[in-house]
């Protein structure tokens, strides 16, 4: 099973896990998944991980709107949130107003990159953004998932933050209260 099929197989697991789906349909979902999923080894979930401090970004690049292309060394001497998401992810979509609301708070003190990982492209990244009408945010698109697979991602969300030299400070796999006094004294 290639990398980027075992990181959109665990993130359907972690969103099941996180509540999407109900009844035995979801049920019936997570129980087919759950043996890919405990064959990988299983991310503390919504909680900050700081067991990769210290390394530094990948070299990958990732699309920004009109078809540029960036990587995490173009914000070199700025503090960077990745966050890693899709419009199919029920976490991914419940969390972003908050994290809209974080960026707009912390503008030109923390760089904040929702970067998603939906294989259909600015398409459906951009009919989410214009429903959302988010302030802040301003997606880039990771295709075909090379970012992803270099931060080993096992599910979605999950975000980064890196220093302003580019070393990874903590991760999360899953969501976080963006606004609460706890996160806010981490970031």
């Amino acid at each position: 099973m290639s990398e980027i099929a075992k990181l959109l197989l665990l993130g359907v697991v972690a969103s099941c896990l996180n509540g999407c789906g109900s009844g035995d349909k979801g049920k019936a979902i997570a129980s087919q998944a759950s043996g890919a999923a405990e064959a990988a080894e299983a991310p503390v979930l919504n909680r900050i991980d700081r067991s990769h401090a210290g390394q530094s970004a990948p070299v990958v690049a990732f699309e920004v709107r009109g078809g540029g292309k960036q990587t995490l060394a173009d914000f070199k001497g700025k503090r960077v949130l990745v966050n890693l998401w899709a419009t199919w992810c029920a976490p991914c979509i419940a969390e972003m107003p908050e994290l809209d609301a974080m960026a707009g708070a912390r503008q030109g003190k923390l760089a904040v990159l929702p970067i998603s990982q939906d294989m259909e492209g600015w398409r459906v990244v951009d009919k989410f953004f214009a429903k959302a009408r988010f302030k802040t945010l301003e997606p880039r698109l990771d295709q075909p998932g090379s970012l992803a697979e270099a931060l080993k991602a096992k599910g979605l969300p999950m975000s980064v933050l890196y220093d302003a030299q580019g070393r990874e400070v903590w991760r999360v796999a899953g969501v976080l209260k963006w606004r609460s006094p706890e996160v806010a004294a981490a970031l």
